[in-house]
């Protein structure tokens, strides 16, 4: 497991140098499944994620301090995802997929430029129990649903 991690930190550093902006074409599906307990691809300067989400067997996934816009729809597919950090992207909408993650715990979004928050579908996550939204352009009605999660705002 260790040679696969390695790999796929020397095809992140490739990408920065080379000034790509996407990774995923470059991770393959049997490499992802390494992946068991932590993804980290945080401040790459990633853009565009094409990688397989649902190939992906993490708990953590990590990918704060990119220039994401969108993650793909794969992403809801994750059904071992603990906790995952969007902080500090482009993200203008939220990524309403991950309401599809049933074991979904915590979810960071703080720092990015989401003006509304699926409150109603998030209320319906059976497992989670926090929110980081701060430093969005979120509208005051963006919070009014009541919730049994904390929403840190």
């Amino acid at each position: 497991m260790a040679q696969a991690v390695a790999n796929v930190a020397r095809r992140i550093n490739a990408t920065v140098e080379e000034q790509r902006d996407s990774l995923g074409a470059e991770i393959t599906p049997s490499q992802t499944n390494k992946i068991t307990k932590t993804a980290v691809l945080n401040y790459n300067n990633i853009s565009k994620f094409y990688c397989i989400f649902d190939q992906i067997n993490a708990a953590l996934v990590d990918l704060q301090g990119n220039v994401l816009t969108t993650l793909p729809e794969a992403v809801g597919n994750m059904q071992h995802l603990i906790s995952i950090d969007l902080s500090r992207n482009k993200l203008r909408v939220f990524p309403e997929r991950l309401t599809d993650v049933s074991s979904l715990k915590h979810i960071s979004v703080e720092g990015n430029q989401i003006t509304e928050l699926p409150m109603e579908k998030l209320s319906l996550m059976p497992a989670l129990k926090s929110v980081d939204v701060r430093c969005n352009l979120l509208t005051p009605e963006a919070a009014s649903v009541p919730h049994h999660f904390t929403l840190l705002t």
